[in-house]
């Protein structure tokens, strides 16, 4: 019995551009690896280099926090109490500014009654534009436009007349947001209101 033979599938020849489109394709991606390898090795050179001069940069913190209060304190600890009031946060949505550096502890004490984070310049000029008043011997005032840009930018820039700025501010009453904060007795990262909110808050 004789044996059939087999037939042969012919293999379509690859046409010039897909070729052409394959070649290309590699030569992307070992270029790509490259970059890769060479960034790697650059930062790796100068990761030595900061190492050998004992000489690590470490990025500015933000200097300026601004924090509101969003609950109540019935039955808080006296501990508590006392630095709500050190940050002049008697009621419910008082707000202020704080030299987030040397107040950062003190946040944290009473991290689940608010809501901080970093505000920006335009933040800070709304704030105090729509709902800044001045305190003199313990009495409210009316700010005038004439200060407001001088005091605005001792706030924002946390210069070395910040405290005195800070504390001539009467603490700002804001209005509670309808349907805003939902969850304040949950921490931000826990998909809550309460706590450090975002980098900066705007």
């Amino acid at each position: 019995m004789e044996a059939i033979p087999e037939k042969k599938t012919k293999v379509p020849a690859m046409p010039e551009a897909l070729k052409q489109f394959a070649e290309l394709k590699v030569k992307h991606l070992q270029k790509r690896f490259a970059l890769k390898t060479l960034r790697k090795a650059r930062r790796k050179l100068i990761y030595e280099e900061v190492r050998k001069a004992g000489n690590f940069y470490v990025p500015a913190e933000p200097k300026l926090a601004f924090v509101i209060r969003i609950r109540g304190i019935n039955g808080v600890s006296p501990k508590v109490h006392k630095v709500l009031q050190l940050l002049c946060l008697r009621q419910m949505f008082n707000s202020t500014f704080n030299l987030n550096k040397a107040s950062i502890n003190m946040l944290r004490i009473v991290e689940p009654y608010i809501a901080w984070g970093y505000p920006n310049l335009k933040l800070v000029n709304e704030l105090i534009y729509r709902h800044g008043y001045g305190k003199i011997n313990k009495k409210q005032i009316v700010l005038t436009d004439n200060s407001l840009t001088d005091l605005i930018h001792k706030i924002y820039t946390v210069g070395k007349h910040f405290k005195e700025a800070n504390n001539f501010l009467w603490p700002f009453k804001l209005s509670s947001p309808q349907g805003v904060m939902k969850k304040k007795t949950t921490h931000f990262v826990e998909g809550g209101d309460a706590g450090k909110t975002r980098a900066k808050a705007h």
